[in-house]
């Protein structure tokens, strides 16, 4: 039973027959791309689903389950250092694995977690699911990233990258909705109840973990397609060498992952931006409480942050690749300055009596996180080797969900000694060291991407 489980999870292997004919190649290649595009875009917003549906009802859940503001914080932040270290855990795996296997697999456990999440009688208890369910949440992204490495080339990646990142802005605004809803209802109906946000948001991922199984597929040589590279004729920045074609997986996760200094300093400033997104998503609701917002608009006003964030993330995507010609760092830079400036600016107007500087500041913290948070990923995509592209993006995911936990237990903490003004002073410093950081690759980014355009 064992085998027969993992073996579900091998790599498909080279079509019988492969495609030669180029019209034909390129009929197959655009439905493919449009179809995995597609389901990573459905796919990965509904592991935003089940992973973030707790966030906006906060406000609701900490009391109904008699948390303390530290109890909340530890149980935020072992959770998301369990889906930090499961991403690059994850990612090692994935880039061995059968894509369209490892992303439905993980939606599909993390489901069935949500269905009886809600109604688990302890804290020890909310805690061990609520990590089991970032864990399996792990799974969701590697395997897309795969997708991006093996079915577009490095010319057109920052633009569809960024443009399928959106998913992640839209599932939260879709969990958001969903608890909007339902906190609304439970003023209308009794029998209406909180625990309905996850139990609707775990029967719709399991719909969804089983389109995915219907609509995805593997690797290009899965259906008989020549290499993305050879197709569009643009190479991959970062190759093996000859003499490595039969190196073993670990000689290249040494070499192009652990490393490689390009892809440490790259997941420092990732650490940087999940402070700040983080901050927001986990205690925005909380902060917005004691501003004394009515707590069913709440989750509307939390709503505007990923909504205005998807087209953050396609904007710096756009002007990634516009503008300066495929290089990251100029666009990484601008956002970091001005997700400063929207994180003291939010701490300084919101409240009932600023509501439309409340809103407005609230969904240019989205805005200008998803920048960094999508392009920083590009980069670490081209700066190592295809093969080991799900694990990089892991080990920056690593460090990403260590500032998560910083997020969680130490903004506890700061809160605790200097408030919330401290708070939201934390996130600007954390976005002066981001820019520090990503200027440290400019020259070896431009270098780079002037020698494969000559």
């Amino acid at each position: 039973m064992l085998r027969m489980f993992l073996n579900w999870f091998q790599p498909l292997p080279p079509a019988t027959e492969k495609i030669t004919d180029p019209e034909e190649i390129k009929k197959q290649y655009r439905y493919w791309r449009l179809r995995l595009f597609i389901s990573a875009y459905i796919g990965y917003a509904m592991y935003y689903v089940t992973r973030q549906n707790l966030n906006p009802i906060a406000h609701v859940f900490k009391p109904a389950m008699n948390m303390t503001d530290d109890q909340f914080g530890l149980m935020v932040s072992i959770s998301l250092i369990a889906y930090g270290i499961g991403k690059f855990l994850s990612g090692m795996l994935a880039d061995k694995s059968n894509i369209r296997v490892f992303l439905a697999f993980g939606l599909m456990a993390s489901s069935v977690i949500n269905l009886f999440f809600g109604y688990l009688p302890s804290f020890f208890l909310l805690v061990l699911f609520w990590t089991l369910n970032q864990a399996f949440q792990s799974m969701g992204f590697p395997p897309i990233s795969r997708i991006f490495a093996y079915w577009f080339s490095p010319k057109e990646r920052a633009s569809k990258w960024t443009l399928w990142a959106s998913a992640h802005t839209v599932g939260i605004s879709i969990a958001a909705i969903i608890a909007a809803i339902i906190l609304k209802y439970m003023e209308i109906f009794p029998w209406v109840h909180w625990q309905f946000v996850f139990v609707i948001s775990g029967i719709l991922g399991l719909l969804t973990s089983f389109y995915i199984l219907a609509t995805v597929t593997d690797t290009p040589a899965s259906v008989g397609l020549p290499p993305v590279e050879e197709y569009c004729g643009c190479q991959q920045l970062v190759t093996k060498e000859a003499n490595e074609e039969t190196s073993s997986y670990w000689h290249l996760l040494s070499k192009y992952v652990l490393t490689n200094k390009y892809i440490w300093i790259l997941s420092v400033a990732f650490l940087c931006v999940y402070f700040v997104r983080y901050v927001t998503l986990s205690w925005a609701a909380i902060f917005l409480d004691t501003r004394e917002l009515s707590k069913a608009s709440i989750p509307l006003i939390f709503t505007l942050n990923p909504l205005v964030g998807a087209l953050g993330g396609i904007t710096a995507g756009i002007l990634t690749d516009k503008v300066f010609r495929g290089r990251c760092t100029p666009t990484n830079v601008i956002y970091f300055v001005l997700l400063a400036i929207s994180a003291y600016a939010f701490y300084l107007f919101a409240g009932p009596e600023h509501l439309f500087e409340t809103c407005f500041f609230i969904a240019a913290l989205g805005f200008f996180v998803d920048g960094p948070q999508n392009l920083i990923n590009v980069q670490i995509s081209l700066l190592t080797t295809k093969e080991s592209v799900a694990a990089a993006c892991g080990f920056c995911g690593l460090f990403g969900y260590i500032g998560g936990f910083l997020a969680g237990s130490g903004a506890s903490f700061i809160l605790k000694h200097w408030g919330w003004e401290g708070v939201f002073n934390s996130c600007i410093i954390a976005c002066v060291i981001g820019v520090l950081l990503v200027m440290t690759a400019w020259k070896k980014e431009h270098s780079d991407i002037a020698a494969q355009k000559n």
